[in-house]
């Protein structure tokens, strides 16, 4: 029982993260520990459990799939978007400095824990950790798309960004801004819209089953490499999350603090004077910091 509490903890981690744009809720579970049997547990929905389940060998179906794990895990992510969808949006357009600071330093201590993670260092794993960050670098730089909810477009958002979600360092949520559909589907879980959800789970669904396979094989066939392109993708998602920047709206005003307009772009800055604001923010990078420092600490006590 105190091991699937953990792993429902765990679960609870990755939704909120999955929730903010630019935090990756794959980086969670790879920091916890939990990402290659997460994959694993994912891609074992084949043929064969197929057969088990309509068979009626519901235990070795259960035994399969990794059930109780899944169950845990996909617990905590359910119960965490539905319960902070609504404080986080509330705390991003009130707070947006400190909360994004708190993920940043979140963000910044993975790097080290995930990067560690790498057991023999080439040239090949260094060009894939470069490689890595540039393509993040990259997608944080990216303009976002109008917003569109044709039911095909959701469908492929749905795809997306599971993808993006199950990846550490690309955040399906900031796939979902960039898309434009961010918003949308966000409200959507808010207000438990289910004719606006179905195309985006059918999408999920099919993306979550497909990418798995691709992703486990790649974890197991090489290893040092794919743990190289993900770190990679944690350096290069600190520029989204950045938590100095002026959001602009889609004419090009800006959006004060307190108003929910929606970002169409950011303007990056180093903050002027060390006030009392960036002495806080610094704190909740901190924190932010320390949370995973905890994470690491007690994920290493339950595996002696």
């Amino acid at each position: 029982m105190k091991k699937y509490i953990y792993l429902f903890f765990k679960g609870f981690g990755m939704g909120a993260a999955n929730v903010i744009p630019g935090v990756s809720g794959g980086t969670i579970a790879l920091i916890t520990g939990i990402f290659e049997e997460l994959i694993n547990a994912i891609k074992s929905f084949d043929f064969v459990a197929v057969k088990l389940l309509f068979s009626g060998k519901f235990k070795e179906f259960a035994k399969h799939i990794n059930l109780y794990f899944l169950i845990a895990v996909f617990l905590g992510i359910g119960i965490s978007i539905f319960s902070l969808a609504i404080l986080l949006q509330y705390l991003l357009i009130n707070y947006p400095v400190f909360i994004w600071s708190f993920f940043f330093g979140l963000i910044l201590a993975s790097i080290y824990f995930v990067s560690k993670e790498i057991e023999k260092v080439n040239t090949g794993v260094i060009i894939f950790y470069i490689a890595g960050t540039a393509i993040a670098l990259g997608i944080s730089f990216m303009n976002q798309a109008t917003e569109n909810t044709s039911f095909f477009y959701l469908i492929i958002c749905g795809i997306v960004a599971i993808c993006s979600m199950i990846l550490p360092g690309l955040s399906g949520s900031f796939v979902l801004v960039l898309m434009g559909n961010y918003r949308y589907v966000l409200n959507a879980v808010k207000e438990f819209d289910i004719k606006a959800l179905i195309p985006v789970i059918i999408g999920a669904a099919f993306g979550l089953l497909a990418f798995s396979h691709l992703l486990s094989w790649l974890y197991k066939k090489f290893k040092n490499q794919t743990i190289a392109i993900l770190s990679g993708f944690i350096l290069g998602s600190l520029g989204i999350l950045w938590p100095w920047k002026i959001s602009y709206d889609q004419l090009g005003n800006i959006i004060p603090i307190g108003s929910d307009a929606k970002a169409l772009s950011y303007e990056r800055f180093i903050p002027h004077a060390f006030n009392i604001e960036v002495m806080k923010a610094i704190g909740f990078a901190f924190l932010g910091i320390m949370v995973i420092w905890f994470l690491e600490k007690m994920a290493e006590q339950i595996k002696d």
